[in-house]
């Protein structure tokens, strides 16, 4: 069997240099804005990206990788590291097409032994995941002994999320049970999870600082005294709001280590400008 190859996609939002050490293979979501297709994280420069997004009158579209992407992806992982074993971790079914693409190209591809996983989360909280497969696969453990820490890391991870506007999340029609509370918003600003999968409200604050004090709170009443193993803050052009919500998380929450990244186009086109979380996870 030899090494097994972990693979995971682009809205992952590792930092860089994790990707790298742990030799992660990402395959690009796409990225459709008026009669030009983008791929997540390669050809849309980021900065520029969410600059658009607040400027443009048009909407950006996003979609998944065709099934010849995969195929395409899959035997390129095969042959870059000289195996026949892929984990691949993938943006939640119930968000995306992702992982149906992903699947369909594995029926294509009888000769490599290729194991997919729902992450049922998003961005960091689907990291996490992909992060422990790949520490677990660098010690040199079988298969089913990663996919039994990946599966551990998912049943304990949490993502909340503060966003300035539900406008783009419905505009995309990624709202789930984020629709309650449309038509209530006004000044009022959305507080969300991720939980099986889909995206659901928790609460509803008047005014941002609120909604992030919110988000401590919330993740201080799940976490019941424990410490986060790893912690990460995501957000969308909200450098100041994340250097406050970094305070807050380390002196309240005390992660054992903490990262911070923007959220990739594909997340941001659904959550918008000023969109704000955070993930973590606990072992025990």
């Amino acid at each position: 069997m030899g090494h097994i190859a972990i693979a995971t996609d682009s809205t992952v939002n590792l930092p860089p240099e994790l990707i790298e050490a742990h030799k992660i293979s990402t395959i690009p979501l796409n990225i459709h804005w008026g009669e030009e297709t983008y791929l997540d994280g390669v050809t849309l420069d980021i900065n520029t990206f969410y600059q658009w997004l607040q400027e443009r009158d048009d909407f950006p579209k996003t979609s998944q990788p065709s099934v010849g992407k995969f195929i395409e992806f899959f035997k390129g992982i095969a042959e870059r590291f000289n195996t026949d074993t892929i984990l691949g971790i993938f943006l939640s079914g119930e968000l995306s097409g992702t992982l149906s693409s992903a699947m369909q190209a594995k029926a294509e591809l009888p000769d490599l032994r290729i194991e997919l996983v729902d992450s049922r989360s998003l961005s960091m909280g689907m990291g996490f995941q992909v992060l422990e497969a790949a520490r677990a696969s660098q010690e040199g453990l079988p298969l089913d002994a990663v996919l039994e820490r990946v599966y551990q890391v998912r049943a304990r991870t949490e993502l909340f999320i503060a966003l300035d506007t539900l406008e783009y999340l419905h505009r995309g029609g990624r709202i789930g049970g984020a629709a309650r509370l449309l038509g209530t918003m006004l000044s009022f600003k959305p507080v969300l999870a991720v939980e099986n999968g889909k995206i659901e409200a928790l609460e509803k604050t008047r005014g941002r600082t609120k909604s992030l004090q919110k988000l401590i709170e919330i993740a201080e009443q799940r976490l019941a005294g424990r410490h986060p193993d790893e912690l990460a803050i995501v957000h969308v052009g909200a450098e100041e709001e994340a250097a406050l919500l970094k305070k807050w998380v380390s002196e309240r929450i005390q992660p054992k280590r903490l990262y911070t990244n923007t959220l990739s186009p594909v997340l941001g086109t659904h959550g918008g400008p000023g969109a704000i979380g955070f993930s973590f996870y606990t072992k025990a």
